[in-house]
């Protein structure tokens, strides 16, 4: 299908922002904001990343693979910690996390965010802090809260009265004080996919604001004295743009804050606002800067402290996929191209839905590029779909590619870096790809590729 004839399919393909949507003048051209810093085409039109052809790492580490640009990363923690300059700006894990990212947040000063044991035992493997690792999750078991206890993580945020009784035992057990925050439900209804809103009240995070189960977790804490509670915590869901959300959380939170102070004539110190800001996945989406989002959440906290006659509190918030998200790409391999007329163009590569889920599982929306060389041809509507036994099997639902892409190309997708290798599987028995980190015109291998020896060593029957 050709340019002219994509008009006709607009608002039949995709609902929330598709790249086809833009008019395709060049479909060599990167828009920046969906790409790694050091992301550009070379002499021969080729994609480079940090001074590497991407044919160079495509030869040496195959596909499908995943590129991070090291320096990108590091320059978004950078930007956050100079936004939030007065406040704790903790990498959220589950985005990516392997232990040459841990060491990188943690030489840019950041803090770090986990949610399960796996992430902790990474993060402690890789030499970070215990003191500056935070540990959420919804249903941490015994034995997670024991190493973390005995590791001397910096915080535990609390999410249900069953964590609160087994961490307040094993805490007398360990004749320790653990400093804690509650996680709230503020009744908050995200402008995001249902299934990354975690403020309403009917899922299955932390205590109701509106029930009041938030009030009774804080006083019940403060009543024992066994745990230190620290403060508040509000998470209102993932890939956020608008701050309105932000600001009626951050109003229910700091009110409270209010109530607890005047029950019990305590003031908390802390308050984290969570993270979930959104990054661009098409030329639809426009997040904010980590400068306006600092102006604006400092704005809503002034305010309604102020309001509320209480001291502006210490704040944290954690970003994960707005570090990690943009820095990286995923490098495929093209290996059939099949036109079905009258409808688009279906490109399938050599990874899919066991690289990135998202697409199938939230609807998401990706970019797409013809990455070992430019074209002249004209460009088509094409859907950019994986290899695995699915129908539901896209990487990227519509985009615009030349007409003359055939097996044998590299279809490079930006924006990969959250939530797509941290949520790889091994569906159809095919293996993980590696991450590959570039930097200053060399790579090195983080995360290797997955054999199936690897696979095989787990089936023991």
């Amino acid at each position: 299908m050709r340019a002219h004839e994509a008009g006709a399919l607009h608002g039949e393909i995709g609902s929330r922002g598709p790249a086809w949507l833009r008019t395709p003048d060049d479909v060599n051209a990167l828009v920046p904001q969906l790409w790694p810093r050091n992301v550009a085409r070379g002499p021969g039109g080729a994609l480079t990343v940090a001074g590497l052809d991407v044919r160079d790492l495509a030869a040496e580490y195959g596909t499908p693979a995943y590129v991070l640009d090291s320096d990108d990363l590091r320059e978004r923690c950078r930007e956050f910690r100079a936004a939030f300059p007065d406040a704790d700006v903790y990498y959220a894990g589950k985005a990516f996390l392997c232990r040459a990212v841990v060491r990188m947040i943690a030489e840019e000063g950041m803090f770090l965010d986990v949610c399960t044991g796996g992430e902790l035992a990474t993060a402690l493997s890789a030499g970070m802090e215990p003191a500056r690792i935070g540990f959420h999750g919804n249903n941490k078991s015994v034995a997670e809260l024991t190493r973390a206890l005995d590791a001397g993580v910096g915080r535990i945020i609390v999410d249900s009265f069953t964590e609160i009784d087994r961490l307040t035992a094993l805490a007398r057990e360990r004749g320790v004080r653990p400093k804690v925050l509650v996680r709230v439900t503020v009744g908050v209804e995200a402008h995001t996919h249902e299934f990354i809103a975690t403020a309403h009240e009917d899922q299955k995070f932390g205590f109701s604001l509106a029930g009041g189960a938030a009030a009774a977790a804080a006083f019940k804490i403060l009543d024992e004295d066994v745990l230190e509670l620290r403060g508040l915590h509000s998470h209102i869901g993932s890939q956020i743009f608008d701050a309105g959300g932000f600001e009626v959380s951050a109003r229910r939170v700091l009110a409270l804050q209010s109530q607890i102070r005047d029950a019990r004539g305590v003031e908390l110190p802390e308050l984290d606002l969570g993270g979930g800001f959104g990054i661009a996945y098409t030329t639809q989406d426009d997040p904010a800067s980590p400068h306006d989002l600092a102006k604006r959440l400092r704005k809503i906290v002034d305010g309604e402290c102020a309001a509320e006659n209480l001291a502006v509190p210490h704040l944290s918030i954690e970003p994960g996929r707005a570090i990690v998200g943009p820095a990286v790409f995923t490098l495929y391999g093209v290996g059939t191209v099949k036109d079905v007329d009258g409808l688009r163009t279906y490109v399938s590569v050599d990874g899919g839905m066991s690289d990135n889920i998202r697409t199938a599982l939230y609807d998401a929306s990706y970019s797409a590029t013809l990455a070992n060389r430019t074209s002249a041809a004209q460009p088509m509507l094409a859907r950019v779909v994986g290899k695995h036994c699915e129908s539901g099997d896209i990487v990227v639902k519509d985009e615009f590619l030349p007409a003359d892409v055939q097996p044998g190309d590299l279809v490079a997708v930006p924006g990969t870096g959250a939530y797509c290798r941290s949520m790889a599987s091994n569906y159809n028995h095919v293996p993980r790809p590696p991450v590959v980190a570039v930097r200053e015109g060399r790579a090195r291998l983080i995360v290797r590729r997955e054999t199936e020896d690897d696979l095989l060593a787990l089936d023991v029957g």
